[in-house]
């Protein structure tokens, strides 16, 4: 893994610091957690691996929390004040809260038991394409995921990134819950976004 990140920074960042996404909870750069990769990454020094392996500085980070954090600087969440939940659907279900602006990371809202099994394996969108539900079959689950959320944070606002959300007219309006429920505007590149801006924060780059 190191060796690929190190020839994508040489191709596309050769002189820069690096930002890195990593999906589960990264406490002081180290991976607390890998639910949907190799159980070895689990309790590994992943920024201090990275950042030798690259030779220069880098910053490793939860990936929900990076695609909030470039949501809340350039996307939805621009201006945004109160708390504001953001919820990446894919492989599984991220999560980034934000209060007034200021991140609570690692918080893993896609691993909360609804109907006897994680949220994810029944609301994120690889379910929907696995168990091949309808819009309206996956957005009542969505919407059931949302709700139990809610009754938990009570968020101000809710932003919906991941692929799936290109296709958001096809579910956002089946949707009935409390917060106000906008799709990220930057979509798949939020992530990266924010991994950027997470190490050119660190390093003042």
């Amino acid at each position: 893994m190191a060796g690929i990140v190190v020839r994508l920074a040489e191709d596309l960042a050769p002189d820069l610091p690096v930002g890195i996404g990593f999906p589960g909870p990264v406490v002081h750069g180290r991976i607390l957690e890998a639910t949907h990769l190799a159980s070895s990454w689990i309790g590994s020094a992943a920024q201090d691996h990275f950042r030798d392996a690259l030779r220069r500085p880098c910053v490793v980070l939860n990936d929900a929390d990076a695609a909030g954090i470039a949501e809340m600087r350039f996307g939805a969440g621009v201006g945004e004040t109160g708390v504001v939940l953001m919820i990446t659907l894919g492989t599984g279900i991220g999560s980034a809260l934000f209060v007034d602006g200021v991140l609570v990371p690692n918080l893993e809202f896609g691993h909360i038991e609804i109907d006897g099994a994680p949220a994810e394996n029944r609301a994120a969108a690889k379910p929907k394409v696995d168990e091949g539900l309808t819009w309206e079959q996956w957005a009542t689950r969505l919407e059931t995921y949302l709700r139990r959320i809610d009754a938990l944070v009570w968020p101000d606002m809710i932003m919906l990134g991941g692929e799936i959300t290109v296709d958001a007219p096809d579910f956002l309006p089946l949707l009935d819950v409390r917060p106000r429920v906008v799709i990220a505007a930057l979509r798949n590149a939020a992530g990266v976004v924010g991994a950027a801006v997470s190490v050119a924060d660190a390093t003042d780059v």
